[in-house]
């Protein structure tokens, strides 16, 4: 990561710079109403379900459900960062089951290894990862749809490899020591040590997105990649460097996914990357790159999470969480759409008023 320049514009959380001072700053309203609306359906989610329920927020109820979102958070945090260069990486929930494994067969073969090693361990694997897709989509220019969906498949089926090749099919609890096992049940002040951590993996990259040169410049690509080009931003080392760091938060969530459940397979993360782009896109990043904020995907993923854990307390069978979450990604890109086109013409109208 590059260091903060000393006469930096004012840094937005969409659209690069060339595109004006103005549409900067009316996109960073979108992003911030956007941002309010999802924070609004969440506590209108949390009201309803409480008053059908009033021990939904009960303190236990909280943490578990602070800890169910705390994976999905950190693999929101690293998508944000690929679709905002117009991207998408789809091979996360593979890169997720990999990386878990692999930190749990270390502690199996060396159980002494300290936490902060196999956390490095983790990461290290999931950097490999992102590292082969960036470099496919960044250096031979193939799509990143596809180049994603092939490696979701060779990830996925590296992980049942190793696990059939090693004779150990599964890891369970009792196979993994007692104090990496406390990292997924661990509190400070009550909070669960996983929320923690993923907390301040989403202030991280915001804080990156919004303040490095490095960061803003992903948004100039999402938005422009060939006017981004020609103004000089090294389109394909940002976008090859995007999805290094997807990947290596994506080997934090696994490491994190063994932690919390402590019994490991070759199904580890199955399904997980739709999940993570509908938690990114109904978060307000948009789909077609330019826009969006970490901040909102971490809510995203904070509702899809809520849903979730609210359908049974309403009485209502947990299959529609599916519903739910298409209904969301629809509604969140005819919305995008909707305020992308209202932008284009207030843009247009204040040239023509300028002029």
């Amino acid at each position: 990561m590059s260091a903060p320049t000393t006469q930096a514009p004012a840094p937005v959380d969409a659209a690069p710079e060339h595109t004006g001072t103005r549409g900067a700053t009316l996109v960073q309203r979108l992003v911030v109403v956007r941002e309010l609306g999802i924070l609004a359906a969440l506590l209108l989610l949390v009201v309803v379900t409480v008053i059908a329920n009033p021990r939904f927020l009960s303190g236990q109820n909280v943490r578990d459900l602070l800890l169910s979102a705390s994976i999905l958070t950190v693999l929101a945090a690293g998508q944000t960062i690929v679709i905002i260069t117009r991207n998408v990486d789809l091979s996360v929930g593979s890169v997720l089951g990999l990386s878990a494994y692999a930190s749990g067969t270390l502690l199996v073969n060396a159980p002494g290894t300290p936490v902060v090693l196999v956390v490095l361990a983790g990461m290290a694997v999931g950097a490999l990862c992102g590292v082969l897709n960036g470099a496919i989509v960044a250096v031979a220019k193939v799509p990143s749809l596809v180049v994603t969906l092939g490696t979701l498949y060779a990830f996925r089926g590296l992980d049942s490899l190793w696990a059939s090749t090693s004779d150990r099919l599964q890891i369970n609890a009792a196979d993994l020591p007692a104090g990496f096992k406390a990292l997924g049940g661990g509190r400070l002040l009550g909070i669960p040590v996983l929320f923690l951590i993923a907390l301040a993996v989403v202030l991280l990259v915001g804080y990156h997105l919004r303040n490095y040169r490095s960061g803003r410049e992903l948004y100039g690509i999402g938005s422009d990649p060939d006017a981004a080009r020609l103004s000089g931003i090294p389109v394909g080392r940002r976008v090859f460097a995007a999805f290094a760091v997807n990947g290596a938060l994506a080997g934090l969530a696994g490491v994190l996914y063994a932690a919390r459940f402590q019994t490991l397979d070759a199904t580890a993360g199955t399904g997980q990357e739709l999940l993570v782009v509908a938690a990114a896109v109904v978060g307000g990043v948009a789909i077609f790159g330019g826009s969006g904020s970490v901040y909102g995907a971490a809510l995203g993923a904070l509702l899809l999470t809520t849903i979730g854990a609210a359908l049974p307390q309403l009485g209502l069978n947990p299959f529609w969480r599916e519903a739910a979450v298409g209904g969301l990604i629809l509604a969140a890109i005819v919305l995008d759409r909707t305020l992308s086109l209202r932008l284009a013409r207030r843009l247009r109208g204040r040239n023509l008023r300028g002029s």
